[in-house]
This record gives structure tokens, sequence and C-alpha cells, in this order.
């Protein structure tokens, strides 16, 4: 059933979106490095590699400057046209074309790369790994402006390793016990509105019943405002 859902919302929300991707990408052509898209190797079901599919935001070697696979607001390596992509989340759009080949559904965890994976406990990475990640998710609304969150600390890597990874897992088993067709349907609800109103309180409805945020996390997300 959720399959199913994944191919209709992902189908028709290409048809919606491609009059505006189409500019996007010619944007994208003409300006920065002159790359559209970036394919990156991340872990999906039973932890099988797959290429997630986004929109060049970054410089072509981001990963082997400052601070690496973790990104944190304003951060030197996003290119101009790529800070309104991802501050609005159009970069991630392409990933409709990885629902539809069957690499992800429209809910589920974030699909990571080996070395964030790596950081989650043993539990989480098995839990995670037995359901297709998602292009939003529980991870996804909690931390949707994770760059802030991150740009509060000097060493954003520790910090994202020891605080933000090993509460993202529990954050992502609690949704693995709990999926089901009306949690799909009202994290689809939750992402649309978490999108036009980006200061809405998530300490609401289904959302309440999350493992408590640590101490030290939730005085990052309160500096980050």
């Amino acid at each position: 059933m959720i399959r199913i859902l994944d191919i209709v919302f992902s189908g028709l929300a290409l048809l919606v979106f491609l009059p505006f991707l189409i500019p996007v990408a010619v944007v994208l052509r003409l300006t920065g490095e002159g790359e559209v898209f970036y394919v990156q190797s991340r872990l999906g079901l039973d932890g099988v590699p797959f290429g997630l599919i986004k929109f060049a935001t970054m410089l072509k070697d981001s990963p082997k400057q400052g601070a690496g696979e973790v990104t944190v607001r304003n951060d030197p390596r996003v290119l101009p046209v790529g800070r309104f992509l991802r501050k609005t989340k159009i970069n991630e759009l392409p990933q409709l074309l990885n629902i539809l080949r069957g690499d992800m559904s429209v809910i589920g965890p974030r699909p990571q790369t080996q070395r964030c994976f790596d950081a989650f406990p043993m539990k989480a990475q098995q839990a995670i790994t037995s359901v297709r990640p998602g292009l939003s998710g529980v991870g996804s609304i909690m931390f949707r402006d994770e760059e802030a969150v991150m740009q509060a600390h000097q060493d954003p890597n520790h910090f994202y390793d020891r605080v933000v990874m090993p509460y993202k897992g529990e954050v992502e088993v609690w949704f693995v016990k709990n999926r089901s067709f009306w949690l799909y349907l009202y994290l689809i609800i939750m992402t649309c509105v978490v999108i036009l109103f980006p200061r809405w309180d998530l300490r609401r409805g289904i959302l309440r019943q999350l493992p408590e945020m640590p101490s030290e996390l939730k005085s990052a997300f309160e500096q980050s405002l």
C-alpha cells in the first residue's frame, strides 16, 4: 500500500513541479560550477548503497573542505543559488526520481552517508535499514534547520556524532516502531506545514510522543532561533 502511494505521490509531484524544476536546472548550469545534479552514495533498505540525487548546491570537493559531510549555516562551500535551494528544500526534489525507482519512500528515515550512518547507535542502524529511507520523515521535520543548530558549536563534527546522531537514532527507532498508513499521511502534512511555516511549534500532536531531547541539544536549538 505504501509503495503504491509513493509512486502516486512522487509521480504527481514531478508533474506539478516540472515547470519549475527546469528553470532551476538551467540556472544551475549557467552559474556556480556549472553542475546541475549531485549524486551521492547513501545507504538504503537493508544497508544497500544507492545514488541519492540532489540539485548541486555546494562546491564539487566540499566533502574534503571545512566540516566535511556536516554543513553549518552560512557555510562558505554553499554556492549562492544553493543557499536558496537548501533553505526552501528545493534541492531535495530530484529525489522524487529515487522514489519512483524504488530507492526511497516519501516518508522514512533520511538516507545517510556511510560516515554519518556509522555515528548511529547499533540499535538505530538496524531499525533504519529495515525500511526504505525517506524524502522526509520525523528526523527531517525535527531537524529541518540542522545547519543553524550545528553552527552554534566550534567542533560541529564532534557535536554531531556525540549528541545529534544518538538522538536522531532514537527518533528514527520510534518511527520504525510506530510506522503506519496514518503516520505516513500525518508526516506528509507536517512536512508541508514546516516548509510553509518554519516557526511552527512541533511539540504538538503525534510528535509529542517522541523521545525526550537531551538538554545539550535543546540548548543548541534555542541558540539557533
